[in-house]
């Protein structure tokens, strides 16, 4: 077995995985030993600035420090760091690049929605496997983008990566709290667009099934089964209707931010988002159930995601 770290630098937080890749037989299989998550926001003010913040830049270098004395005590052999949304948009990205190259001693990746999009896909397919004649589509919804993946058992079919997420509705349109009907409208009119530029790459009607990854979906989902708390085991593999999906993200959009601190599945670092996850993702699954002539008619959330697909890309 190989011992590997991955890190995922999103728009809203970055993540760690220390796992153990076992090649055995033709299969692959990740063994975690630590999964980390801290919400640094490296996104702030990104899609109104173009830049990186120098607050948000040194939250998500002391992740990435504490990240590397994690790394060196597990003694993971090969690490990779992957940036998405937010680094691709900055201007001063080169500042972030440094930062963590000096940190790490790894040259840290932004890569592309199209590169994101099939980590993405091939992390949610290595634990939820696809059966054949089936085409399933991964929605990624995270912070500054949203990853539409179409794939079979054979692999990714089509991808496109649109810059509709949570951090970049939130900070663009949703600053009332409760949102008010007119900014809601508006952040819909841009989920729709992008929906629509998302569906001239990717044959949306064609999806057999949907997944959703990422925390936004899982928390989604978390007040969707009504937990006691946030509970992984629960949430993986959780194929709910998409009335009671849309239910519940509408429940977190119009909910005030108190009452979403309040739930015992709720992480601090995504009261103030989970709003816009809501509608985005609410948006997509009513897209969905149109698309295929009410074919889809249930979601199911996955646990595993972009994190995995960079582990397995290492070993």
């Amino acid at each position: 077995m190989t011992r590997v770290a991955a890190i995922d630098c999103g728009t809203n937080s970055i993540r760690l995985l220390i796992a153990d890749i076992e090649r055995s037989n033709g299969t692959t299989a990740l063994h975690d030993v630590v999964r980390e998550m801290r919400v640094v926001r490296l996104g702030q003010g990104v899609d109104a600035t173009g830049e990186l913040a120098p607050e948000a830049l040194e939250r998500t270098f002391a992740a990435t420090a504490d990240y590397v004395r994690l790394i060196r005590d597990h003694g993971a052999t090969k690490v990779r760091f992957v940036a998405t949304s937010a680094s691709r948009d900055a201007r001063n990205r080169h500042v972030f690049v440094d930062g963590i190259r000096n940190l790490l001693g790894v040259e840290p990746e932004v890569i592309s929605g199209d590169e994101e999009a099939a980590l993405s896909f091939a992390g949610a397919s290595s634990v939820l496997p696809i059966l054949d004649g089936q085409e399933v589509l991964v929605v990624d919804l995270g912070g500054g983008s949203t990853e539409f993946v179409l794939g079979t058992a054979s692999g990714v079919t089509a991808a496109k990566s649109v810059d509709i997420g949570c951090v970049r509705l939130t900070e663009r349109h949703l600053r009332d709290d409760p949102p008010t009907a007119q900014q809601i409208a508006a952040a819909e009119a841009d989920v729709d667009a992008a929906i629509t530029r998302a569906g001239q790459d990717v044959p949306l009607e064609r999806a057999t099934a949907v997944v959703g990854v990422a925390g936004s979906i899982t928390t989604i989902t978390a007040h969707a089964l009504g937990l006691a708390e946030y509970s992984p085991d629960a949430i993986h593999g959780a194929e709910l209707p998409l009335d009671t999906v849309r239910a519940a993200s509408t429940g977190l959009l119009e909910m005030p931010r108190s009452r979403r601190a309040a739930l015992p599945y709720m992480h601090p670092g995504r009261v103030d988002v989970i709003g816009a996850g809501g509608l985005v993702w609410r948006r997509i699954l009513e897209h969905m159930g149109e698309l295929t002539g009410g074919r889809i008619t249930t979601a199911t959330a996955s646990e595993h995601d972009i994190l995995d697909g960079i582990a397995l890309s290492i070993g």
